[in-house]
């Protein structure tokens, strides 16, 4: 298969697998969103949906965040790792945002980038989840199974993000990402899989004999 083939078959396979595929952190809004993208960083979904209705409760809005103290969000948040940082962040962007954004999440990519703890795979998600607009988010999930796939040879998730946009069609990216990271979590995952074991890898390459070495995210 050429690249552009694999590209229609990934596309192909995963709609048909995942077709409506759901959001996997909870949230009812941008910046419960926000918060929770933020909190899974080195962090799993499952652990993040554990925690998010604790501090959702407490404060589930910009102006209600910068009520709490730094210590009381972080004493909520610790099951998520890097509470110190992440504590921090949510209350400082909190604060930005009441005082830049009149308690609003920017609905601009280049904006989020800009606040404490968001960096540009964050601002994607958002950008995708929470107002719809076409985005590519990679993380270290997706980096893997694009190289496993052939679909990247990128050292890094930037250049991966930039193959990925330009093999599928653009109004395919916010339902690619989901589906691509269900698969990889149901299917090919980094210990379950080495690009010769799941389903998709072995009908991409059926030949290969070897595992695939991914270049580090």
């Amino acid at each position: 298969m050429t690249k552009n083939e694999r590209a229609a078959y990934v596309d192909q396979e995963l709609d048909r697998l995942y077709p409506d595929p759901p959001i996997p952190l909870d949230h009812k809004d941008a910046y419960t969103l926000l918060v929770a993208v933020l909190l899974s960083a080195q962090c799993t979904d499952v652990r993040v949906n554990k925690t998010t209705p604790e501090l959702f409760a407490l404060a589930d809005n910009p102006k209600d965040m910068i009520k709490q103290s730094v210590e009381e969000i972080r004493s909520i948040i610790k099951p998520c790792g890097l509470a110190p940082r992440k504590s921090q962040a949510i209350y400082d962007l909190s604060c930005i945002l009441i005082n830049e954004y009149s308690g609003e999440v920017p609905e601009d990519i280049e904006a989020l980038e800009t606040l404490p703890g968001v960096g540009h795979k964050t601002a994607s998600v958002v950008m995708s989840q929470a107002f719809g607009h076409p985005s590519f988010p990679v993380d270290t999930h997706i980096h893997r199974l694009a190289q496993r796939w052939g679909l990247s040879s990128g050292k890094n998730v930037t250049q991966t993000e930039k193959d990925l946009k330009r093999l599928f069609p653009k109004d395919r990216w916010n339902h690619l990402h989901l589906q691509i990271i269900y698969y990889g979590r149901e299917h090919c995952s980094a210990r379950g899989c080495d690009g010769t074991v799941c389903d998709m890898c072995r009908a991409l390459y059926p030949k290969r004999k070897s595992a695939v070495q991914t270049k580090k995210a």
